[in-house]
């Protein structure tokens, strides 16, 4: 997650970067095939453990501290209102800010950013950020708003546009000042509610790419090589007498 401030003065920077860590149960195939749990998850300090299995004693265990971390038994509901929700504030306020899934395929980002359709109580990240920005817009008086979502992906080091696939070629990556880094070029849609943005995002999983590797035969994003990726990003420019962007991403 990253929250990043464009409204200072030239050369002063409001940076904040930080890594929260969620550690799925163990999968109905891992069950059965009787994998051992190695991971231990203290949330109330921000601690996760590695045991190895073929050692007895717990003194060799591995520690990683993170800024949060979150168990098997989190719901959808904590992780947003703890690590998403004063993202999504800030963004109202006139920051730039990121949340990008990161993980191996079958690790859970589809179901942390994304949830299950249809389920109040499995909703993702995403549904939940675009609920939380039109609340906020609904009840805002005597401010202009302007919401704008596009949806890109990257694949194979390739930039494709989700929202116009025949928007091929040419597509890149630029960096500019009081801007940041944007994509000119990448076809955007104008959104008036939820309904709109989710609109929006179903559109552009219909376009995303999916090879088969045999990872995980139902993960929402696979690789044809090693190093092939698909990085989704929708973006949320809110005006409201400036201009800032809320980007969630899903590796």
């Amino acid at each position: 997650m990253e929250k990043h401030h464009r409204h200072k003065s030239a050369g002063v920077k409001n940076e904040c970067v930080q890594v929260v860590v969620r550690c799925r149960p163990l999968s109905n195939k891992e069950e059965s095939g009787n994998y051992q749990k190695v991971v231990e998850v203290f949330p109330t300090r921000g601690v996760v453990e590695i045991q190895n299995p073929s050692e007895v004693s717990k003194e060799n265990r591995k520690m990683f501290t993170y800024d949060a971390v979150y168990g098997p038994n989190a719901t959808q509901q904590n992780i947003y209102d703890e690590t998403v929700r004063p993202l999504v504030s800030s963004v109202l306020e006139g920051f730039n800010c990121c949340v990008f899934a990161y993980g191996q395929t079958g690790t859970g980002k589809t179901y942390t950013m994304e949830g299950v359709r249809g389920d109040p109580e499995d909703k993702g990240i995403i549904p939940r950020a675009f609920e939380q920005i039109w609340a906020h817009i609904n009840r805002a008086q005597n401010m202009n708003f302007l919401v704008a979502a596009s949806y890109l992906e990257i694949y194979m080091e390739e930039l494709r546009d989700l929202l116009k696939p025949s928007n091929r070629g040419g597509l890149e990556l630029r960096e500019r000042e009081n801007v940041g880094v944007y994509v000119p070029n990448l076809h955007s849609v104008l959104c008036k509610n939820v309904d709109d943005m989710v609109s929006v995002m179903n559109q552009g999983n219909k376009n995303r790419t999916v090879g088969y590797t045999n990872m995980n035969e139902h993960s929402s994003r696979f690789s044809t090589s090693s190093r092939g990726f698909s990085l989704g990003k929708l973006h949320f420019p809110l005006t409201r007498f400036f201009h800032c962007k809320l980007t969630l991403s899903l590796s």
